[in-house]
């Protein structure tokens, strides 16, 4: 593991200096603009390490600032890797001239405008909440008909604070809902941001019972942290549990986090009611179908969050995101509502679920 660690870093080091070297090529400037500019940029990846080593002992609006900026930089990091790649195979094509490359004004105006271009696209973007709707009819006793409202992967901290949870609460009320879910990741990780800016609030005005399940961040933040922020927030955890709620069985499954947690056979149900099946991760789908579940809600995936990187979880998981059937069992994995790092959607949609489950006629 640390040895894995130890090689991506590195990786991510020499691409730093592949691309500060790049950026010092293009721009036509004098060497001390050119050094100014690279240190600049190179400077923004070392903010990552302020950040997380030293965002306890910073003031809030510090501690936020050197989270939004530094995981903003990730993302131009990653898409400046991406072009400088495409323009140095063009140039080996002969398709790019060299003098595109080297103190050019069009050059930089190119490669700056595409990646600013790509990073406004994509804020804007990511604040657009895609409203999905999933219809089900059962069979199987129910009350009554019911609206359900599912999420995953809200992420709210530093970065999805709390006035933008507040818009999250009024798109879920506006759904007039009879039970809110939530399938993990609600924490970003640090939980001082959550704490000091009173976030629980917020889970009070959803006027709806409220279940979840833990995600992998709630373990980065500290699982019995988390947990205490949950019952803080009316969040009723289901940690390898199950309720009955509204006529219908709700499962909540551990993360895969933690090793020992329960398998899908035995926490499924042994009656007839229908059952909702909350794992955040979406690995062995097929242990849904085997034990019966009806519906299984997941997330964690971000669907890649920018792309390509969609096109990495697609190759990763049976369904990385959208519905998806294995017999019976009907599954959807969302994207998420909110986002871990750079606040940026490409290719990809932030989302929340609207499940109407009726009787069959």
């Amino acid at each position: 593991m640390r040895t894995g660690l130890l090689v991506i870093l590195f990786t991510v080091l020499v691409l730093v200096a592949w691309t500060a070297w790049h950026f010092w090529l293009i721009l036509p400037l004098p060497k001390w603009g050119k050094w100014l500019v690279s240190g600049l940029y190179a400077a923004s990846f070392f903010l990552i390490f302020v950040h997380y080593l030293g965002q306890s002992h910073m003031p809030l609006w510090m501690a936020t600032c050197t989270y939004e900026w530094s995981n903003s930089w990730m993302i131009f990091f990653f898409y400046a890797v991406l072009l400088f790649a495409v323009l140095g195979l063009g140039r080996l094509l002969h398709l790019v001239p060299v003098h595109f490359l080297k103190d050019s004004p069009q050059g930089t105006a190119t490669v700056l405008g595409i990646l600013v271009a790509l990073l406004v696209y994509g804020s804007f973007h990511y604040r657009h909440k895609y409203r999905e709707v999933i219809d089900i009819q059962t069979e199987k006793p129910l009350d009554g008909s019911l609206t359900i409202v599912l999420a995953s992967d809200l992420h709210v901290g530093y970065h999805n604070r709390k006035p933008e949870l507040s818009r999250w609460v009024d798109l879920i009320n506006a759904e007039h809902p009879d039970l809110v879910l939530f399938a993990g990741d609600i924490v970003d990780g640090a939980l001082r941001p959550i704490r000091e800016t009173h976030m629980e609030e917020e889970f009070h005005r959803i006027q709806a019972p409220v279940y979840a399940c833990l995600g992998n961040h709630e373990y980065i933040g500290g699982e019995n942290g988390s947990e205490a922020f949950y019952a803080d927030a009316d969040i009723h955890l289901l940690r390898d549990a199950t309720a009955l709620v509204k006529g219908i069985r709700i499962i909540g499954r551990d993360d895969r986090s933690n090793p020992q947690r329960a398998t899908v056979a035995d926490l499924a149900p042994v009656d007839t009611l229908f059952t909702v099946l909350l794992d955040h991760q979406p690995y062995h789908l097929e242990e849904a179908e085997a034990a019966g579940i009806d519906f299984q809600f997941s997330g964690h995936t971000h669907h890649g969050q920018v792309w390509p990187l969609n096109w990495v979880t697609d190759a990763m998981y049976e369904k990385a995101f959208g519905p998806h059937q294995r017999g019976n069992t009907r599954y959807y994995v969302s994207s998420g509502l909110g986002i871990w790092g750079g606040k940026f959607r490409i290719g990809t949609r932030s989302e929340y679920i609207v499940l109407h489950l009726s009787p069959k006629q």
